[in-house]
């Protein structure tokens, strides 16, 4: 069993049972048992001082992973099975609550959606997934998890 840590640390509704159950389920799908990871939704000027703390890019954007392990460090898929032994530390996502609700205004899509988006996008880097090295590969993978998910529930009301 995967466990995931939610922390909301802005006004932006947040479904935080809804977001755990997301992300365990895309560790789930990707083979992962016995894991933990923890997601943080943060204000603007919290996701711009990450972003250019760690990938010297001085803007907000709207999700950071950080994993605790270097691409293909940890178990694979399955040795990866089973809940016997210390549970296997992924790392956070953090994500920028309101660029997510810009982007879904400005893409006419559903803000949950947009979240959906984002917390698979992020549970996939902290896997090892790499979408600037892998010929769209982690795109792929992140369109089909995007079936397998239920993202409706994420935001629990529009915001005012």
């Amino acid at each position: 069993m995967n466990l995931v840590e939610v922390f909301n640390r802005t006004r932006v509704p947040v479904g935080d049972e809804a977001v755990a159950r997301l992300v365990a389920r895309v560790l789930e799908a990707e083979g992962v048992d016995n894991a933990e990871a923890a997601v943080e939704f943060v204000g603007e000027r919290r996701i711009r001082a990450l972003n250019a703390e760690h990938r010297g890019k001085d803007e907000v954007t709207d999700v950071l992973s950080f994993p605790l392990e270097e691409a293909g460090e940890g178990p694979g898929p399955a040795a990866a099975g089973g809940s016997a032994g210390p549970p296997r530390l992924l790392g956070d996502v953090v994500v920028c609550a309101r660029q997510a609700l810009r982007q879904a205004r400005i893409d006419s899509l559903p803000p949950a959606l947009e979240l959906a988006v984002l917390l698979v996008h992020g549970a996939l880097h902290l896997l090892g997934h790499d979408h600037e090295t892998d010929a769209g590969r982690m795109a792929l993978r992140q369109a089909e998890l995007l079936e397998l998910v239920d993202w409706e529930a994420l935001v629990a009301a529009t915001p005012r």
